[in-house]
């Protein structure tokens, strides 16, 4: 996901160094690089740490996962479409930027789809959480306050670490992504998305919590249908419901529905679920949007201006919620 025909830019896309670097950013914070290893393989990250990082200050994490055809902090960058370092500087937070390795996929996409990257432990999961561990050893971070963010194949990943590492992860943010184990819908119609929550229960195992979630969707996409940010919000429902009460009976009327007509953007529909016992969630369908992340100043070949501010929404939902 994000369009697959941007091969070419994945291929000739530059893969941060594995030694922890350093640079000043003109504003006075600081970009340093890393690099995470183990049995399951190895991914290389960049964190952006604010004017006002301190290693014995804890400050929340936000982990920011590109979609395809893009790179942590490189070429067409979710760092320049996202614009979290501008944010981050002025509200005291670290940003980590993954990368996908071209020798996991040649699209540079999360391999979302695949059964082997969907478990605790395994695959593209683990590597992610291992980084965001090793980022919040060495930066002195909250534990407590780390959120996740994708866009495309990355927001299939965010929503596999909630599933995954529920211990480790606060909220979690899917822009233009799908359900945990989608893959099992789009080999049987039939299967539901209380199916699926069942499926996400049994990974989450011991460790099960109710995960706040922000769903952002351009009606519009032609890449990924607004029918599966519909599916993801009603899995996140019913889950919660089986955390809650072992049953996946929830009452799927929302608590608050607004509507958004901007004077100079995309008009949007704000929905948000606040069902006691429940975890949060909130929905954005925004109305003339592509596969795009928006934003004032986006910048890349996926970013689109007209629609709200996603940085903003993102911050603005997980700062108030931490782990626990």
């Amino acid at each position: 996901m994000w369009l697959a025909g941007l091969a070419a830019v994945a291929l000739i896309a530059v893969v941060v160094p594995a030694a922890v670097a350093e640079a000043r950013t003109p504003e006075g914070g600081q970009d340093r690089h890393g690099s995470y290893s183990s049995p399951e393989g190895r991914v290389d990250y960049q964190v952006h740490l604010p004017p006002s990082w301190r290693a014995d200050r804890p400050m929340p994490v936000v982990v920011a996962v590109h979609g395809c055809g893009m790179t942590g902090s490189g070429l067409n960058s979710m760092r320049a479409m996202t614009r979290f370092d501008d944010l981050a500087d002025r509200e005291g937070f670290l940003v980590v930027y993954p990368t996908q390795s071209i020798l996991r996929n040649v699209q540079m996409c999360w391999n979302s789809l695949s059964p082997e990257h969907q478990q605790r432990g395994r695959g593209e999961p683990e590597l992610l959480a291992g980084a965001i561990r090793q980022v919040v050893e060495l930066y002195g971070a909250d534990p407590a306050r780390v959120h996740v963010a994708g866009a495309s194949s990355g927001a299939g990943t965010a929503v596999i670490l909630g599933v995954t590492y529920p211990d480790l992860v606060a909220t979690v943010t899917s822009v233009a992504g799908g359900e945990y184990r989608f893959h099992r819908f789009a080999e049987d119609p039939a299967v539901t998305p209380v199916d699926t929550a069942r499926l996400a229960l049994a990974e989450m195992g011991p460790r099960a919590r109710q995960v706040p979630l922000l769903v952002v969707q351009g009606d519009q996409d032609e890449v990924v249908r607004p029918f599966m940010a519909e599916r993801l919000v009603s899995q996140w429902l019913a889950l919660g419901a089986l955390v809650a009460t072992g049953r996946p009976d929830v009452d799927t009327t929302p608590d608050a529905v607004d509507r958004v007509e901007p004077a100079d953007g995309y008009p949007y529909t704000r929905t948000g679920y606040r069902v006691p016992g429940q975890a949060t969630i909130d929905s954005y369908l925004v109305e003339g949007m592509g596969h795009s992340w928006s934003g004032p100043r986006s910048d890349g070949l996926f970013a689109d201006r007209a629609g709200p501010d996603l940085s903003e929404s993102v911050w603005e939902f997980a700062e108030t919620r931490p782990l626990g």
